[in-house]
């Protein structure tokens, strides 16, 4: 009977763990540019989903990155780090603070299935 008390109890948590809300930043809806001529014209092309200066309507092809078509001849924005995030979408994983909780819940579960196998695994051997 204990040992059905724990798998419960373990599901439980395992679908606690499942509702936990993940949160998302929406953008106001006020982007500085109407469109990429405009963009592109201040230096900004390439514009990936979650910068200050994406919107919906500039990215037209719908791969979360805007204005991924700058003309012949487009100077970027004097911005230093420009060519430092260039191609490196190595951060962009998608990662947020709930990361660890899920972490933290996967191990918790799976440290108590393990406790649970071994319980069962001891009594088996005690019984016999």
């Amino acid at each position: 009977m204990n040992l059905f008390r724990t798998s419960v109890a373990v599901g439980v948590t395992a679908l606690a763990l499942g509702a936990v809300p993940v949160t998302a930043v929406a953008h106001d809806g006020s982007h500085p540019f109407s469109n990429c001529t405009e963009a592109y014209d201040n230096g900004h092309a390439n514009i990936p989903e979650g910068d200050e200066h994406y919107g919906k309507h500039l990215d037209r092809d719908g791969d979360g990155i805007g204005c991924d078509q700058p003309p012949s001849g487009f100077q970027p924005a004097g911005d230093d780090n420009a060519a430092a995030r260039e191609g490196t979408d190595l951060a962009e994983t998608g990662g947020d603070s709930t990361t660890l909780y899920l972490a933290g819940g996967g191990a918790a579960v799976l440290l108590t299935g393990g406790a649970v196998l071994y319980m069962a695994t001891r009594r088996r051997s005690d019984a016999h």
